[in-house]
């Protein structure tokens, strides 16, 4: 039996135990099995870890993306500068192999920890972006967003953020205008509103100066197409929510626990 799972605290719903399951159901894949562990402190992490052996591979959620870094043998660059961290490998090493190396411990895991949200956003957002999308504004500062700020500047996409409250580094929703509007093409939301059932909120921006240059990407992906999206769309943006982005790194999960 090989087990994968997620941690994290409280776990009401998860797409990676349902698109996990599905895929070793129609892979095949009958000795494995991808399982929901609540974690209420990452502190119990090497218990849960000594107490199911047959765990290879585990995604981390709120949360515990930043604490569970102490507990990491190696932690990817991307992750280290995002700081925080959504997916773990497991590896187990062999006792007669360390023998003949050398390296003899007592330590029989190690665990090493990547940020796949980093690849699925920029999978999923390199093809819709066009010569004009050179500006963006990030709704939301919240952990959701650091993948985001990674991704934008890797792509040398420069970036305000949006947030309640004004500062020297983030506008406020109030002060948005449409000087500011017109000038940042590319607009994501990383907050929560409209998720369902609340589907009838959205991140309170001037959507009457959106228009047929915009893109406007949610993170969001329940429901299909966010009252943020609506309104994009009604004005000729085009839009995306974030439901590739959850598969492209759900995929990249699998291919790190198989690596």
């Amino acid at each position: 039996m090989k087990k994968f799972g997620l941690i994290g605290y409280p776990l009401k719903h998860s797409f990676s135990k349902q698109y996990f399951n599905d895929k070793f159901e129609k892979e095949g894949l009958k000795e494995y099995h991808y399982e929901l562990l609540p974690l209420q402190n990452i502190s119990d992490l090497p218990d849960l870890l000594k107490q199911q052996p047959e765990l290879c591979g585990l995604n981390v959620t709120i949360p515990h993306k930043i604490g569970v870094m102490f507990y990491l043998d190696k932690i990817s660059p991307e992750a280290k500068e995002i700081d925080a961290v959504n997916c773990i490998k497991i590896v187990k090493s062999n006792p007669v192999e360390s023998f003949f190396s050398g390296e003899m411990c007592m330590k029989k895991v190690q665990l090493e920890g990547y940020n796949t949200d980093v690849y699925g956003f920029e999978e999923s957002l390199k093809p819709l972006l066009k010569k004009h999308h050179t500006k963006a504004l990030v709704l939301g500062n919240g952990g959701a967003a650091r993948a985001v700020f990674y991704v934008l500047k890797k792509l040398g996409i420069d970036y305000e953020v949006v947030s309640r409250r004004a500062n020297a580094k983030q506008f406020s929703y109030e002060q948005l205008d449409r000087e500011i509007i017109e000038a940042h093409t590319l607009v994501i939301n990383t907050t929560p509103l409209g998720t369902y059932p609340k589907i009838e909120e959205k991140p309170e921006i001037p959507y009457e100066y959106i228009g047929n240059k915009h893109l406007l990407y949610d993170l969001v992906y329940n429901p299909e197409e966010t009252a943020f999206l609506k309104e994009g769309k009604e004005r000729g943006a085009k839009i995306k929510n974030g439901l590739e982005m959850l598969h492209l790194q759900a995929e990249k999960n699998w291919d790190i626990w198989n690596s």
